[in-house]
């Protein structure tokens, strides 16, 4: 009677990792191909060329007789969906570890997605004023390539520090709480270290352009190693020299 229970407990178990992986495969799909079509339609609208021979990317201002709240939700839809394909193949492992209940389970993502999506509207908010300076003041928009190397210089540092090995560790752990507030507690928690521990990459992605996507992949494979690698400690200073590498790139461009 044990074996038989074992068997059948082994097999429900088989049977919710493979419906679990084929809900996480089709949610990142989807927010590929969300990315993919909002990228097209920003792309559209083109660049403003500034001085100091960068270009100013048309997602925090009102383009195209758009509104300032078109903007913001155009800018944070494309943020929640380019958040989801950069970050779901890191955190699915953990959201799969944690597996208290479906409910309990949703609860922690939706969670975890809250915070990033305050992240979008604080970037909106960031990038809209950043805008309106760089627009009005030519002086200041000629030393922004060399503020870009700054901001890559200091991330590429920060991504070396022992700091970031400390986040790095903490958004590996989980715990199995089944209640819907504890879970989603959780995910707030998971999403905050998380936040912290991406600050380097997402600085380094602004620099690079948010809305590129070769820019995006980039991010997104160098996030999933130094998470889905832990053994390799190796991997964050291996990024982290990387990016130090870029900053000559990102004065130039």
């Amino acid at each position: 009677m044990n074996a038989l229970t074992v068997i059948i407990e082994s097999e429900t178990a088989h049977v919710s990792r493979r419906r679990f992986l084929a809900t996480a495969a089709l949610v990142f799909i989807a927010s590929v191909i969300a990315t993919y079509a909002m990228h097209r339609s920003m792309s559209s609208m083109g660049e403003l060329p500034m001085p100091g021979g960068w270009t100013l990317s048309p997602a925090f201002t009102p383009m195209c007789g758009r509104t300032w709240l078109r903007a913001a939700l155009a800018f944070i839809g494309m943020w929640i969906a380019m958040m989801t394909a950069m970050m779901l193949p890191s955190f699915a492992p953990l959201l799969w570890r944690h597996r208290a209940g479906t409910r309990a389970s949703c609860s922690m993502a939706a969670g975890y997605a809250f915070v990033w999506t305050m992240i979008g509207v604080v970037a909106f908010a960031f990038g809209a004023l950043f805008t309106e300076i760089v627009m009005r003041a030519p002086a200041i928009a000629r030393c922004i390539p060399f503020a870009s190397g700054a901001v890559v210089l200091l991330a590429g540092a920060l991504q070396c520090s022992t700091w970031h090995a400390r986040r790095l560790a903490c958004c590996s752990k989980t715990s199995h709480r089944d209640n819907m507030r504890d879970a989603w507690l959780d995910g707030v928690h998971h999403g905050t270290h998380c936040v912290a521990c991406c600050a380097s990459l997402t600085a380094t992605l602004f620099v690079f352009g948010a809305m590129d996507l070769r820019v995006m992949t980039l991010v997104a494979l160098a996030i999933t190693a130094e998470r889905s690698m832990p053994s390799f400690k190796r991997i964050p200073q291996v990024i982290g020299i990387t990016m130090l590498l870029l900053v000559p790139m990102a004065i130039v461009r």
